[in-house]
């Protein structure tokens, strides 16, 4: 019987179940590949911000904290920029992904409320900006989100 050769009989694999089977794994390899990959690029986006705080770059945020109302305004950007470098190198590396990446979206989500207020501003280039910055935190809190779901 023909058909036969076709089913797994006793205990041994046929062809096309081990095709199959093989198909499976590499597609969970490029899987794998494609999830450190993403990783390891959205990480390195915090790494990279939370160390710029600490140069040049944080005199202006702290400026722009301070005049959103922010208490403590240096604290406040060192702290969460230590938060940042943390939590990026945590998805760059594989440890602790889905409480780094969900970490990293309320932050992303409250850094962009406090910083990014297109709302509050006139029609004009700067409100474009803000939009298109904000459009992009957006972007990365979902990515954050699907970061920490496939973690999970």
């Amino acid at each position: 019987m023909h058909d036969a050769a076709t089913r797994r009989v006793g205990g041994y694999a046929s062809a096309a179940s081990l095709t199959n089977q093989g198909k499976h794994a590499m597609d969970a390899s490029i899987i794998s590949i494609l999830i450190t990959i993403g990783q390891m690029l959205m990480g390195s986006l915090f790494v990279w911000a939370g160390l710029n705080h600490f140069g040049p770059v944080g005199a202006n945020v702290t400026a722009m904290l301070a005049a959103r109302g922010v208490p403590k305004p240096r604290e406040c950007l060192y702290i969460a920029s230590v938060l940042e470098l943390i939590g990026g190198a945590c998805l760059m590396v594989g440890v602790a992904v889905a409480p780094a990446a969900i970490g990293l979206a309320i932050f992303t989500v409250i850094a962009s409320l406090v910083l990014v207020n297109f709302w509050d501003q006139p029609e004009g280039q700067l409100r474009e900006a803000l939009k298109g910055v904000f459009a992009s935190n957006t972007a990365i809190v979902g990515g954050l989100l699907i970061t920490a779901a496939s973690a999970l």
